[in-house]
């Protein structure tokens, strides 16, 4: 029986590397085919600037309001063609006042943006359905109330979406840190972040065309929107959820690699547990509503390998890292029992023998932390002054503490969805991310 739950999550552990290495492979293939060099402030104009509907539901964001606001009202974008909306949703602190302060000085005159006060239900979700009734653009852009696009982030989602008007439903562009210098844990988000966009997201789009829509700076058309019901009001993700929509009618979410905005992370413990626990959750309750693709012959493959990726990285792998780690800190007390009792048998061992077992799992571990740090560092390089002695140091460390904080909210994630299905109890409830 030992033996049987070893060889499972080694065989599981395994898997899980062999599809990080295509994903990296991808990601790499895709880095070096389009490398080259181009002067950032000179863009091709575009064959139209299609207006656009951009939503931003902020509730009580009114430490980032204004400088998100500022960004939307500097996009390089015809400004008659955008519409700007930006939604006060069940504030009880003054992001109403501030947006509107803003968007009252002189310069900014001639914009159409409005600041909505909203008290109504279904959170980010809801907010963005009521928007959706009163859109008139032929795309709506979402940014969160913490994103600083940059300049050009619109024009190169408008860009990537004028390529195949027919197939992409949706595009989306990078995030990046903006905060990330503040201690230890915001440094090892932006590793997480940067392996995401430039690793995860790069090599899935190269290889297989799947792209998926994050909670921020990503365009969606609007008539298809409609079509499709809109959002999920009070989905713990949204965005994920809206992706599977989308893939199940066959369409594509296509990534613009040159679109970036900045983001603001958690600075504490605290707040990164609530939020990555919500993350988590909501992808869980996702996967277990299109599980059931993987087994009708006429579901799309994209959304079958999507499903079988979620699967693989959010319950197979963390399951097969968790049993794992319980052999090994069963066996280390095993180990120490023994230097006192000679006669004392170590449970999980092949053959009577601790020697093979030892071997498989140094193995296995050196593989999972050398690739750990090939894909982290390969995402390093590719971006912009983050290849830097120090961010090497970081990604070493952030193996053995922010990696392992994860799995522990990933499992509390897990069975707070169970508790939730088997006691029937509301396991909606929005956690606010705190902002600093």
């Amino acid at each position: 029986m030992s033996e049987a739950v070893m060889i499972f999550a080694l065989i599981s552990i395994w898997f899980s590397i062999f599809i990080t290495l295509v994903v990296l492979f991808g990601a790499v293939h895709a880095l070096i085919k389009n490398f080259r060099l181009e002067s950032p402030s000179k863009y091709e104009p575009l064959s139209r600037y299609p207006k656009v509907t951009i939503i931003v539901p902020a509730h009580n964001e009114a430490i980032v309001i204004q400088d998100t606001v500022y960004a939307l009202l500097h996009l390089e974008y015809p400004k008659e063609a955008m519409e700007i909306r930006v939604v006060a949703d069940n504030c009880s602190d003054n992001t109403y006042a501030i947006a509107k302060d803003m968007i009252s000085r002189p310069e900014y005159q001639g914009f159409d943006i409005e600041i909505i006060k909203r008290t109504g239900t279904g959170g980010k979700a809801g907010v963005l359905n009521d928007l959706l009734e009163v859109a008139t653009g032929e795309w709506i852009c979402v940014y969160d109330a913490d994103a600083m696009p940059q300049e050009n982030a619109l024009y190169f989602l408008i860009k990537k979406a004028l390529e195949d008007e027919e197939r992409y439903a949706a595009v989306f562009g990078r995030n990046k840190t903006r905060n990330y210098r503040q201690n230890f844990l915001t440094r090892c988000i932006n590793l997480e972040i940067i392996t995401t966009q430039r690793i995860h997201h790069i090599g899935l789009w190269h290889l297989f065309k799947i792209g998926r829509i994050p909670g921020t700076n990503f365009i969606i058309k609007t008539n298809f929107v409609r079509s499709i019901g809109g959002w999920d009001n009070g989905a713990l993700t949204e965005d994920t959820a809206i992706s599977f929509k989308i893939m199940q009618q066959n369409k594509l979410i296509a990534l613009a690699q040159n679109s970036e905005a900045f983001q603001q992370e958690p600075e504490t413990i605290q707040a990164y547990f609530y939020q990555r626990k919500r993350w988590a959750k909501g992808n869980y309750e996702v996967i277990l509503d299109n599980i059931h693709h993987v087994f009708k012959r006429k579901s799309n493959w994209r959304i079958k390998l999507e499903v079988l990726y979620y699967t693989s990285t959010f319950f197979w792998f963390n399951f097969a890292i968790i049993i794992s780690n319980f052999l090994f800190i069963v066996n280390l007390f095993a180990m120490i029992i023994r230097l006192f009792n000679g006669q004392f048998v170590i449970p999980f061992t092949f053959a009577s023998s601790n020697r093979q077992i030892a071997a498989i799992l140094l193995v296995n571990w050196v593989l999972m932390f050398f690739i750990y740090l090939l894909q982290i560092n390969i995402g390093l390089v590719s971006q912009y002054g983050q290849a830097t002695s120090r961010n090497l140091l970081y990604s070493i460390a952030s193996y053995f503490t922010y990696s392992q904080l994860f799995i522990l909210v990933a499992t509390n994630a897990f069975f707070s969805l169970m508790f939730d299905k088997l006691l029937h109890r509301d396991g909606s409830k929005w956690y606010k991310t705190q902002r600093f």
